[in-house]
Formats: C-alpha cells, structure tokens, sequence
C-alpha cells in the first residue's frame, strides 16, 4: 500500500504542487503531468551539479532506545547503571555493543557508532520532530529536504524520491509511534510536493502497491488491469512514445511495481532477511516482525532510484511497568530481530557492491535513563541518544565520540542535531555546488549554510 501522507494542493517553492505530482494516477487518461516532471527531472540532474548517486535509509526505533543496551553498553559501570544485557565483543578491537546483538558485532567494521549523540527534548513528539527535523528553518523533515534538492521522483522509474515505509499496526501504541514519526517527515514549508510517500499499512509489507489519491478511486482493478494490457497494446502500434511519455506509462502499467515484488528475489535471501518469527507484540497478542522485509524492500527501492527512505520500527519506549515492555524483555523482542534484518542488510548491500551508494543511519527520538529501575524498566534521556551510520562511501570502522562513565551524557566530541543534518546533506549532495545553483529557495540555502556535518565520516 502507497498512501501520500499529505494531500493537499500546495504550491512549493518551484511552482510544481502536490496535485501535480499526484497525476500520475491519469495518465491512462490522457494527463501528462509525469512526463513532464521526469523530463524536468532529468533535465535537474543532467545540469546536476551537486546530486551525488546516494540513498538514505533511515532506520527510525520509535520510542527510544536506549543507547546503552544498543551501541555503549557500560560494563564497567556499577550494576543498576550497566547494559542489562550484556555486552558482546565486535570485530573492532576494544569496542563492544548490547548483547542481543551478536550478529552486527560481526559487521562493526562496516558501521560508525556515535557514543555522544546529544540534544535536549524528552518529549516524544517534539523529540521525534527534533531528530527528523534537526531544527531547519523550513521545519521539514530530512527526506523532504533531499526530496527538495533532488527532485520528487526517479527520472527513471518515476518512484518517489521519499519515502516512509511502516505498516497498519495492531497495536495502538505502535500506531501512534507510527503517527508522530510520519508527521515529523512531513515537508514542512516547502510544499506538499515534497511529503512522504507512505508504502506499507499492510501486515503482509508490500505485496501490492496502489496509489491513494484524492480523485475517485477504480473499484475494479481487474477492469483496470485489461484496460491497462489495451492501452499498452495501442501504445505499441499506433505510435512510438518519447523517452518522458514511455518512462510514465511504465510507471503507470507495472514496470515501476517490481520494486515492491519480493519474488524476484532469490527465496534464499527472503529467508535470511525475513524476521516473520519474533513475535514483537506489546498490548496485542501478536505482532509479527516484518523489519526483515522493510529492509529488503529499501534496499530494493534505493536501486530503484529512492533517495531517502525512513522506516519506522516501534515499541522502544521501555520503561517497565504493567503496559511498558522493561528492557530485558524488550531487547529480546525487537533487538533480535533488529540484530538479523540490519546485519543482513549490511551483507546484502557488500554483496552488491552498493555499500559506497546506501547510506543506513539507526537511530530513535532519545535515549533512556542511565540508571535502571527497579522493574528493570529505563526512563527518557535526550542528552544521550543511539545513532549509528553504516556504508554511503563515508568512513568506517569507528566510535566517534565517548559517553562519561555512566552513560549520562557526553565526555567528549558532542554530536549535535545540526551534526546529523549536515551529515544527511553532505552524504546526499555536493553541498558547496548545490548552494549556487539559481533554484535553491532561501529557506533551504540557509539550511545548507549552517549543516555542519560529522567531519570524521567524511575524513
């Protein structure tokens, strides 16, 4: 399921509104809207200039997960303050993580950990929009800021440059984890144009993509699908399309669809990723782990031309208690399956050759507390948070930064919202050339101005 997340008919900064980029869906009926915006995207890209061939995937722990069972697990930390679930050695020297991690601690040295990511809300919902937003002046999430600078859509297979990948929870407090994080996503003042689109909402992740428009949907998909094979027909025979006018109608009939379609896959890998087994259930009686396809289904969509995807995996909020998971028992739900989909994701893209092209960045709206309740619960704590960084072509192998010797906050090289920001853009764009381009609206130059990235990823 591909829903837009905000549908209304605002004008952005180029002139190009929502309900343009919504036309897609009338294509069969004579609207070339698409076209035009793949030629017009193309047409950005070849005057390119500062675009660099990379995706983002944000993987976003929704509720907050604690920095100290996840990436700095404090061993020699007295007993209330230390990881409760232990520590497991990593392949480099020295540096070890939470112990329901013991596939990842073989891929350390494909990954960044940052042990001094640092800010100051330790509310959900403004943290969430904090960390999404990292304070631009536009108030728009990341994803819509490289949508923004890259275009709405791949000029070659039409799929939206962001997107939010999640799917329909069972669990109401999931739901509205799900919620807070889609709407921090949101575009902000740049314009509808450039909001989310959200795939998913679909336990089964991913088995059909449909768009959800504002017009009057097609009850009948099997009346579409024959007057789909006959347009594609006529198309043949009576004329030979241009290459923007061929790009859309392909988007349109399927071709763009094979992203979603897991079956090309070899079953082997699906069976790797799939994390189907873990029953991730908070206040429901099951809640199946579906992060294993949403990490392959990313991967999928960034060679398919995505440039920023952020996928939303709950229940981090663990503070204990008769409605929280405590952090034992919530390290053995979500970290396991966490530990298989993201280090299965990182062989996967090696595999591929795409590690200098994907950029993954783990992290959640906050940390936990240092100190561990009694129920084995931890509270919220923003002055340290996990975040984590692997491929992109951006340096590896290291910790950069160091919490003081209780996790509370950090002893050294602060990592601050505005760090993460221009790590995205930098990693995204070749920040000085995009900065002088004519079409770069004031309120994004700005944004530009001020990202300063986190120096040693880029060393």
């Amino acid at each position: 399921m591909l829903r837009l997340i905000t549908g209304e008919n605002h004008r952005c900064c180029d002139g190009t509104t929502r309900r343009e980029f919504l036309q897609v869906g009338t294509l069969a009926l004579g609207g070339l809207t698409l076209p035009q915006l793949l030629a017009a995207r193309a047409q950005a890209t070849q005057a390119g200039r500062g675009i660099k061939d990379t995706s983002i995937v944000l993987l976003f722990l929704t509720g907050g997960p604690s920095q100290i069972e996840t990436f700095d697990p404090k061993m020699s930390a007295p007993s209330d303050f230390r990881s409760v679930t232990g520590e497991v050695a990593t392949e480099i020297p020295g540096v070890t993580i939470g112990g329901t991690f013991p596939q990842l601690a073989r891929q350390a040295k494909r990954m960044t950990i940052v042990r001094s990511f640092t800010h100051a809300n330790s509310d959900h919902t403004g943290a969430v929009q904090d960390v999404m937003r990292c304070g631009n002046p536009a108030e728009a999430g990341m994803g819509a800021i490289v949508a923004r600078l890259r275009g709405t859509s791949d000029p070659r297979t039409g799929l939206p440059s962001h997107v939010f990948l999640s799917i329909k929870e069972p669990d109401p407090q999931f739901d509205r984890e799900r919620m807070r994080l889609a709407a921090a996503t949101g575009p902000g003042l740049l314009g509808g144009a450039y909001g989310a689109a959200e795939i998913g909402r679909d336990p089964a992740v991913m088995r059909d993509m449909e768009l959800t428009l504002t017009m009057a949907r097609l009850e009948d998909r099997r009346t579409l699908r024959r007057a789909l094979d006959r347009m594609r027909l006529n198309v043949s025979i009576e004329r030979r399309l241009d290459q923007f006018e061929q790009q859309a109608l392909e988007t349109i009939l399927g071709k763009s669809k094979e992203a979603f379609d897991l079956s090309k896959e070899d079953p082997r890998l699906v069976r790797r990723y799939d994390t189907g087994r873990f029953n991730t259930a908070l206040r429901v009686a099951r809640r199946y782990s579906t992060l294993g396809k949403q990490m392959l289904l990313a991967r999928r969509l960034c060679e398919a031309g995505c440039g920023f995807i952020t996928i939303h995996n709950p229940g981090w909020d663990m503070h204990g208690g008769p409605t929280q998971f405590n952090v034992p028992y919530g390290m053995e739900r979500l970290g396991r399956p966490f530990d298989q989909a993201v280090s299965t994701f990182l062989d996967d893209v090696h595999d591929r050759g795409l590690s200098e092209k994907i950029l993954l960045i783990i992290t959640g709206e906050f940390g936990r507390t240092p100190k561990v309740k009694a129920d084995g619960g931890r509270d919220h704590w923003p002055r340290l948070s996990t975040l984590a960084f692997a491929g992109g072509g951006l340096k590896m192998g290291q910790v950069i930064g160091e919490s003081n010797a209780r996790a509370e906050e950090p002893k050294s090289r602060p990592v601050t919202l505005d760090n993460l920001l221009g790590t995205v853009l930098h990693a995204a764009f070749d920040v000085p050339t995009v900065r002088t381009l004519p079409n770069v609206p004031r309120i994004v130059a700005n944004t530009l101005d001020r990202a300063e990235p986190i120096h040693e990823l880029f060393a």
